[in-house]
């Protein structure tokens, strides 16, 4: 049935709603809160005018007085109205108007304006400089041109517009293809240029939130740090010098590092701990996508929810839908499994690895034993000089519990036990900064930060503010039978100093989030890993490197960790890819990210989890992210939105929903598509009930004439067959599909899920899928 299009519609449904709601308007309610009414797509034909754009937002104004019983009301309600790619408004709604929206016909849902994170530990638990394969090499950067025709959008903090990483010395005119503003009317100060195209603010579902906002937020500019660093991370200039207090020194550079780059500031500062919402991310996403981005990079996120209640998703879709790529943290929720977010099958999901580079401090007990640690802690010990070491538990305070003076809380140390000594500090809770700064107030000289169980060998390098260093668990354990044992232990914390080709590496963040998806656990999520670990890149100067008030420290650059510092650089390695190849589509981009990936750390050996346990795809995805051979990866399995139409059909969402979504005459198909055939690079069965599984897939010659063969490893307990073993291709853009038999081994065999992956090679390129298999 074709779609009834809602600006026809309202008057009908005004004089139809209007007698059976009372003279009472609904919105009387006290229990009124924010939410989000999701129509789907717009059906602007050509060129988006703002008379268009006016028409929707009447619409929208004349939909929601058609509930309240009054049109002035509504337009009071409604604090969003988006207009451009993504159909519909965010509105002050009591819930039982809401529900009663969500059950109209042309509405897809209604949902709360819902709290996001930003995906940074800090220096809290729960860009360029990169050594190791992550850096394009120079050839790949020139015929890719490092990045120069791609427009990278960072939905964030803002940006420092300062920071040399956004200078636009040698670049050209801005493309005429861009739409964007700066929206610098209140903020005199602000400027964008060549390199920073654009920068807009969003803080409206912010306000719904927390209440009204002064002067000062009217302004795209960072107050954070994090959204300079991602930025920069994904497409910021080249800076010779940088480095954080000496070290790291090197030249900074994004993965794209000629793109235009834009900001869109939809998070601010945290109040209950929450910093970004719902409202703001769909007023940004539809503002991006009308901009001209081609990239948007998203390093934030919320608990996994419905694709049609999850902003991120389905701003990611209406991005989609226009050919741009979207890249999205996984989440800082490990290392327990089932945490990852933003997992759609239209994103790009990104975890986070260490690199081949760590900036070392040691810590050297009496007894000669040495135990390396990592810290960017600028000042240092005298050099040789010992102190007195004790568990921060013996310089307890009075009346504070032995667990807080463990933890190092602010007031929890005793300055007559503590002044003089290095202190042990247990990882947690607080901020691990914050830790030496309880430790430097009570006197204490020196701190060591103890890794938990569940941290393992998941180091982090903090800019302290005493000398200081972090050690694993297994070398706090050996360290409390030190101190333990000895009558008077004592130790000495070496400088920080730049260590470059460590090994291992990489090796996954504790931190990191982890699949199996528990929205949709037929597509593998992550997607990819890459650089998260003490990632350098630029800053705000309106904070100091911890983000805590008491430190009155200021960087160009700052190293920081997360899956928001690994998003963007597979989010600058898309602009490589989209300036060499304009004409591929956000899923082609995708694949050839993913099948390049390696899983194999630099001993090599096969990449481990923080515990240095053999991690798994749902840690890492496909792999470590390779941009030098993502350039050139041979096959790539391409899908459209079309499929993903399908993906949901068979998800079992309501059909007249989606084809609200779509904006388009889509409708399911009678026969109901298996959920294993969607066109991705990896394939997920997280239920192998029967006795066999068959899916399908289709790969793209983007090489080469060429002969491919296939090769499996299969499984534990699962027998994988592969119809044609393969592949002939004579031409670019060539299509071959093929069939994967998933079945059972006889016997016993073990519960859960196993892991393998399907190679198919010409002996140039190597196309490499994960295989998922729960039995």
């Amino acid at each position: 049935m074709k779609r009834t299009n809602l600006l026809s519609f309202l008057p009908f449904l005004v004089l139809l709603l209007l007698p059976h709601l009372g003279s009472k308007p609904i919105l009387a309610s006290e229990d009124v809160s924010s939410y989000v009414v999701y129509f789907g797509s717009h059906s602007h034909v050509g060129v988006i005018t703002q008379d268009a754009m006016d028409r929707v937002r009447e619409t929208h104004y004349d939909f929601l007085g058609s509930f309240t019983g009054s049109r002035e009301i509504a337009t009071d309600a409604i604090f969003y109205s988006y207009t451009k790619h993504i159909n519909g408004f965010a509105a002050h709604l009591d819930h039982d108007l809401a529900s009663a929206i969500s059950k109209h016909p042309e509405v897809v849902s209604v949902f709360p304006n819902k709290a996001l994170k930003l995906h940074t530990t800090r220096s809290w638990d729960f860009m360029g400089l990169e050594h190791n394969s992550y850096v394009p090499s120079s050839s790949i950067w020139r015929k890719a041109r490092f990045g120069e025709d791609s427009i990278i959008a960072n939905l964030d903090t803002g940006v420092w517009p300062e920071s040399k990483s956004f200078s636009d010395e040698g670049l050209g005119p801005i493309p005429s293809r861009w739409k964007g503003i700066c929206q610098n009317q209140k903020d005199a100060t602000f400027h964008c240029n060549r390199k920073l195209i654009g920068a807009r603010y969003f803080h409206k579902g912010y306000a719904a939130a927390v209440g009204p906002l002064n002067s000062s937020f009217d302004s795209p500019r960072d107050i954070d740090g994090h959204g300079s660093h991602t930025l920069s991370t994904a497409g910021g200039a080249f800076v010779p010098g940088a480095n954080v207090f000496g070290q790291g020194n090197g030249t900074a550079k994004g993965g794209s590092p000629r793109a235009r780059v834009a900001a869109y500031k939809v998070c601010w500062p945290p109040v209950k701990g929450n910093e970004c919402y719902d409202a703001d991310v769909l007023a940004a996403f539809d503002a991006a996508i009308h901009d001209g981005a081609d990239v948007i990079s998203v390093s934030l996120g919320g608990e996994p929810a419905s694709f049609f209640n999850d902003s991120v998703a389905i701003g990611s879709f209406h991005a989609a839908e226009k050919g741009i790529v979207v890249v999205c943290s996984a989440g800082n929720s490990g290392p327990a499994d089932s945490t990852v977010s933003n997992v759609a099958p239209w994103q790009i999901t990104v975890g986070a690895s260490t690199m081949d580079r760590e900036f070392a401090s040691s810590l050297i007990l009496g007894n000669g034993k040495h135990y390396k640690g990592q810290s960017l802690a600028p000042s240092s010990l005298p050099h040789a000089k010992f102190y007195p070491i004790i568990a921060a538990s013996e310089a307890k305070a009075k009346n504070v519990t032995a667990s807080d003076a463990q933890l190092c809380k602010i007031g929890s140390l005793d300055p007559q036990k503590a002044r003089g000594k290095i202190l042990v500090c247990l990882r947690g809770i607080n901020g691990r900064v914050e830790k030496g700064r309880a430790v430097a107030l009570a006197g204490g000289v020196g701190m060591v930060l103890e890794n938990t169980n569940a941290t393992g060998n998941d180091l982090t390098a903090d800019p302290h503010v005493l000398p200081a260093t972090q050690i694993s668990f297994k070398d706090s354990l050996a360290l409390s039978r030190y101190i333990s044992q000895t009558k008077k232990p004592i130790a000495h914390i070496t400088p920080s100093r730049t260590v470059l080709g460590t090994k291992q590496a990489p090796v996954m963040a504790a931190f990191s989030s982890k699949g199996p998806s528990s929205v949709a656990p037929e597509i593998l999520k992550p997607d990819i890993t890459a650089p998260g670990v003490s990632v350098i890149a630029a800053y705000t100067g309106a904070v100091s490197p911890t983000n805590e008030k008491f430190d009155p420290r200021r960087l160009l650059f700052n190293a920081v960790s997360g899956t928001s510092m690994s998003c963007p650089h597979v989010s600058g390695i898309a602009g490589l890819l989209k300036t060499r190849y304009p004409s591929w589509s956000p899923a082609a981009i995708r694949s050839a990210i993913m099948t390049t990936a390696t899983t194999m750390d630099d001993i090599p050996g096969p990449i481990l989890n923080s515990t240095y346990m053999k991690a798994t795809p749902f840690s890492f995805g496909a792999g470590h992210v390779r941009p030098n051979l993502a350039v050139n990866p041979g096959l790539v399995y391409d899908s459209g939105i079309k499929d993903y139409l399908n993906f949901l059909c068979s998800l079992g969402y309501n059909a007249s929903q989606i084809s609200v979504f779509s904006g388009k005459n889509f409708a399911c198909s009678s026969r109901k598509a298996s959920l294993y055939n969607l066109n991705y690079p990896s394939i997920t069965v997280p239920n192998l009930s029967s006795s066999k599984v068959t899916v399908s897939r289709t790969v793209k010659n983007v090489g080469r004439p060429s002969t491919y063969t296939v090769r499996v490893n299969n499984p534990e307990g699962v027998y994988v067959a592969v119809k044609p073993t393969s592949l002939n291709f004579t031409k670019v853009g060539e299509q071959k599909t093929f069939k994967v038999t998933i079945a059972k081994r006889k016997g016993k065999v073990a519960k859960g899920y196993v892991f393998g992956d399907l190679v198919w090679s010409d002996k140039k390129h190597r196309v490499r899928s994960p295989i998922v298999v729960k039995l």
